[in-house]
């Protein structure tokens, strides 16, 4: 399919398409939309961002719409569970948009968040469940709603789902669907073998799909790296802050209580901040999302919640505040600036305990991150004796 008007959409749907101004579908869009439309389990492996929520929402709305309108309402048809509340979110965003000319009821149940809204759209009967694991069980248990009915189970970013414990809720979710026949179909940036094990026991001749690229960084980012001593990170973190250049900038923790103490000492400095991690309330992680969107908030702070799948344009810089431990989370977190052919730049601290690590990161990158040096705070790079690959260190200021 190299055309959406190509594809014999539902009218309702097509008009949407439209007005949402899509007209070529991605590489997975394109080779899974047919088969799921079909009926067929898929196993579609993609990188996140390249339209994997629109390769599973779109065709499963052509065959809701299909079916006969005076079918009778048993309880939830479609499930799609994502591993973080924002995920989710932007899951049945695209939901909404894409379905905004048809009679389909969503329900979006996230942690972290009061019940009343949840029970009411709950109460609505909807055909899609749109949930991250761990409330879906709660409403489940308290007999709020349930997944006998569930004929299209959906598995968003699979491999996060794995990274994040989640595995044990998820078997404990497929307890709770029916035992009749359904379509599952399941997503994922990469397909290790515990997804490869739960994908041989749901899934029936599936369709599988794998346009993920080698994993690399994109061509268009500046990469640099200061070596410095740990006492001395929050200090080089608000010089940085400071240049003009700054503008839009996200900057990773490896823990949420880092995450929170480098929050209050950057607010502490009149910057605009934001701060994201799995303990801020769901209105928090909103707000936070939000303002810095829109800009005004130049500032976020966040662990590894952020690193994936989240729509953010025009992000100037990320900077690891704490240097990720392998190759694969480095890329997702510098992904977040130059996406879209845009330019960026990625800043790495690396202390000392920090530096196999860098090497090993370096060298999986298959060319050298560049040598910063900032007077007053950092260490010569020579004190860490670095690896060959980085020959070409330039002061910065």
């Amino acid at each position: 399919m190299n055309s959406f008007s190509e594809y014999p959409f539902d009218e309702r749907i097509r008009k949407a398409i439209e007005e949402l101004g899509f007209t070529k579908p991605t590489p997975i869009q394109s080779q899974t939309i047919e088969p799921i439309a079909e009926g067929r389990d898929v196993i579609g492996i993609a990188q996140t961002g390249t339209g994997k929520t629109a390769a599973f929402v779109l065709p499963t709305l052509q065959r809701y719409l299909q079916r006969d309108p005076a079918e009778e309402y048993k309880g939830p048809r479609v499930l799609i569970l994502s591993p973080t509340r924002e995920l989710a979110a932007q899951v049945d965003d695209s939901i909404k948009q894409l379905a905004k000319h048809a009679d389909f009821r969503v329900a979006l149940l996230l942690g972290g968040v009061p019940y009343g809204k949840q029970l009411q759209a709950l109460g609505n009967d909807p055909e899609v469940i749109v949930a991250t694991p761990g409330r879906l069980i709660d409403h489940v248990q308290q007999k709020n709603t349930h997944l006998r009915a569930v004929d299209v189970f959906i598995l968003d970013e699979a491999d996060r789902m794995l990274d994040m414990g989640f595995m044990p809720a998820i078997h404990q979710l497929i307890g709770f669907l029916g035992k009749g026949e359904r379509q599952t179909l399941m997503f994922s940036a990469t397909f290790p073998d515990p997804i490869a094990r739960l994908a041989s026991r749901l899934l029936k001749d599936p369709v599988r799909v794998d346009v993920s690229p080698p994993v690399r960084t994109p061509e268009k980012i500046k990469q640099g790296a200061f070596y410095i001593e740990k006492v001395r990170k929050p200090r080089l973190l608000r010089e940085l802050l400071a240049l003009p250049n700054m503008t839009s900038v996200m900057v990773f923790c490896g823990m949420k209580v880092e995450a929170d103490f480098i929050h209050e000492v950057i607010s502490g400095d009149g910057f605009e901040v934001g701060v994201l991690h799995s303990d801020r309330g769901q209105k928090e992680r909103t707000r936070a999302l939000d303002e810095f969107r829109n800009g005004s908030c130049a500032v976020l702070i966040a662990t590894d919640i952020a690193a994936r799948g989240l729509d953010i344009k025009d992000v100037s810089h990320v900077i690891n505040y704490d240097l990720p431990n392998n190759f694969e989370d480095y890329v997702h977190r510098v992904g977040r600036t130059a996406r879209a052919e845009a330019e960026g730049e990625a800043l790495s601290f690396v202390t000392p305990g920090d530096l196999l690590t860098f090497n090993k990161i370096e060298a999986d990158l298959g060319r050298p991150i560049e040598r910063y040096d900032f007077e007053g705070v950092t260490m010569p790079w020579e004190a860490g004796i670095p690896s060959a690959a980085g020959a070409g260190r330039r002061g910065r200021r």
